[in-house]
């Protein structure tokens, strides 16, 4: 198998020493060379990455980039063997590698992180307590003009209290060219459609996080077989922290903001 994941990285930081991995440049239209393989060359969205985010690498890859599978992580967070090292160096060596994703694609098509529960949130509330509620309803909106078929399995996935999320995946060559043609055209006619002028620059990341949402809607109308494995974040969070911002957003959304 010809494996390639990206790392989708705006600055220089290590990377881990495997040839499964491809750092690429994010936004780096107009911005200093960091040494990776940029997403401006070719046909590209890298002028796009404030509001696309990670998704201008996927995007570049889909268009230039030649490989049997196609995968999408983060500089500082990986598919990993568990969640529980403790030092950076311990996270490091956590890392999956290409031998790994070899024998875990050799049974499904497909790989996505291990879901994220809420618990007391569905996946519909979270992000209109965490972003604004009228983007899904666009997307909702859109889905019946364009794709009637996907709308069952988007009211499914709203409803439900866990998700699929980081834009993280590995698939297979045929469905990363289905996913990425369907994803790309939803994404750039919402884009007329939405007035984003008034965002903040993290609201601003719009089309990323409704990407995040929209991997399970795809998911599930084409009824693909997908293996999950875990994810680790490289470097120390505070979940106090996170967890006062989670229920900042659920009493106060409207101020949030």
């Amino acid at each position: 198998m010809n494996i390639k994941i990206l790392i989708a990285a705006h600055k220089k930081y290590w990377m881990p020493d495997d040839d499964v991995y491809l750092p690429v440049h994010v936004g780096a239209a107009g911005k200093a060379d960091l040494g990776y393989t940029r997403d401006d060359t070719g046909d590209n969205i890298s002028e796009k990455n404030p509001n696309f985010c990670e998704l201008t690498a996927l995007y570049w890859a889909w268009k230039n980039l030649d490989a049997d599978y196609v995968g999408l992580v983060h500089y500082r967070r990986y598919f990993s063997h568990t969640q529980w090292a403790m030092t950076t160096e311990a996270k490091r060596r956590n890392i999956l590698r290409g031998d790994d994703f070899q024998r875990l694609l050799q049974d499904v098509p497909i790989i996505v992180p291990g879901k994220r529960n809420y618990v007391i949130e569905t996946t519909q509330s979270q992000y209109e307590h965490a972003h604004y509620a009228d983007d899904l309803k666009k997307v909702k909106e859109l889905l019946h003009q364009q794709c009637p078929q996907y709308v069952p399995a988007f009211e499914l996935v709203m409803q439900r209290t866990w998700g699929h999320r980081f834009n993280m995946f590995v698939m297979r060559r045929d469905y990363y060219d289905a996913y990425c043609f369907w994803l790309f055209s939803l994404l750039f006619e919402l884009e007329k459609q939405l007035d984003i002028s008034q965002y903040n620059a993290y609201q601003a990341r719009v089309y990323g996080f409704l990407a995040e949402r929209l991997l399970d809607v795809w998911l599930e109308t084409n009824h693909v077989s997908y293996v999950e494995q875990r994810v680790s974040f490289l470097e120390k969070q505070n979940w106090l922290k996170k967890g006062g911002k989670f229920m900042k957003r659920k009493i106060w959304s409207g101020n949030y903001k």
